[in-house]
């Protein structure tokens, strides 16, 4: 089939996914409400060190469905990349990712397309995304559940508030190939966390202010539902600090994405500032139990990372200007 015969490229990104593959794939398979549908599955292995190929492989041999799975290699690491190579293998008009932890309802598929075609505007759409813990999360875990891509927005669709970064997660998200591939970079500026590498999140989010930005809509779906799956030490005090500084350090650069250049000393400095009045306040009012307060630690953490991202993103320029003077010479 070519691209223009086909409606939906369902895109998996996995790292190291062999086990959870299989659950994932299953619940694909079982889809309801696609038999008018032309479809594919497109796996993008994002360099893994376990037989994620051969697991791919083995439901490729099996399937017998009148769809393909289709498996690529993507060697250059982060999450951001892997989804630029799912965007490019893709033949489908509509784009649904899913990552390999993220478990769709029967209907997810269905709905997503559905929704597409009553929203000819939206470039972009995520549903409705249900936390699947395998440990009781802490004491007022909503509060910062978002971060850990898990979306309830009650039963009524609407767009999404990108102007000030309100958008849905980069699990269980739909875009048109063609708003894709017009308007985002063929280089991410976010690559997303990378042990030693970097910790700095907002990957997902960098796509979507791109097509934001060329005029397209983002919605929200209540219709799609998908469950995802967090594993104990996702809840651990070591890792949740560490997320939440890693996605403070991207806010300049996201807001930078949506500014003019004469508006980027104004945002570099409400940037500080700003962030640095909501630490003060954090700490004044939980001071009293701030040791043993998970959740206002994760929100001072994301604080402070918000507050130190004008000088995070202007040292990764510096870094990047140096090197391209020193390639030129």
């Amino acid at each position: 089939m070519n691209q223009q015969n086909i409606d939906v490229t369902l895109a998996i990104p996995t790292y190291n996914g062999a086990t959870r593959l299989p659950t994932i794939l299953d619940k694909i398979l079982a889809q309801t409400g696609v038999e008018h549908l032309k479809w594919e599955i497109v796996i993008v292995d994002n360099n893994s060190s376990d037989n994620t190929k051969e697991v791919v492989e083995s439901y490729q041999k099996n399937c017998d469905r009148n769809f393909s799975i289709r498996y690529f290699l993507e060697t250059e690491q982060g999450v951001a990349f892997a989804r630029l190579r799912a965007v490019r293998e893709a033949r489908g008009q509509l784009i649904a990712f899913l990552d390999d932890d993220n478990l769709p309802a029967p209907d997810w598929l269905a709905e997503a397309y559905k929704f597409g075609e009553e929203h000819p505007q939206a470039g972009s759409w995520g549903g409705q995304i249900h936390g699947d813990f395998e440990v009781k999360p802490p004491e007022e875990f909503k509060r910062i559940q978002a971060f850990l891509a898990i979306r309830e927005h009650g039963p009524e669709p609407y767009i999404f508030d990108a102007d000030n970064l309100r958008l849905p997660a980069g699990a269980a998200l739909v875009v048109r190939k063609q708003a894709w591939c017009d308007h985002v970079p063929q280089r991410p500026a976010l690559i997303g966390r990378l042990p030693g590498i970097s910790v700095q999140g907002g990957d997902d989010y960098e796509a979507l202010l791109h097509i934001h930005n060329a005029g397209w809509q983002i919605w929200y779906n209540p219709t799609m539902h998908t469950y995802h799956q967090i594993p104990h030490w996702r809840l651990e005090k070591d890792y949740l600090l560490t997320l939440a500084r890693g996605y403070g350090l991207c806010t300049c650069q996201l807001r930078f994405i949506q500014s003019k250049n004469w508006q980027k000393p104004i945002i570099f400095v409400k940037t500080i500032l700003g962030n640095l009045r909501r630490i003060l306040e954090h700490t004044i009012k939980y001071r009293n139990n701030l040791d043993n307060d998970l959740i206002a630690l994760f929100e001072i953490e994301f604080y402070w990372g918000s507050m130190i991202s004008p000088f995070y993103y202007l040292k990764s320029y510096l870094s990047k200007v140096r090197t391209t003077n020193i390639n030129h010479d």
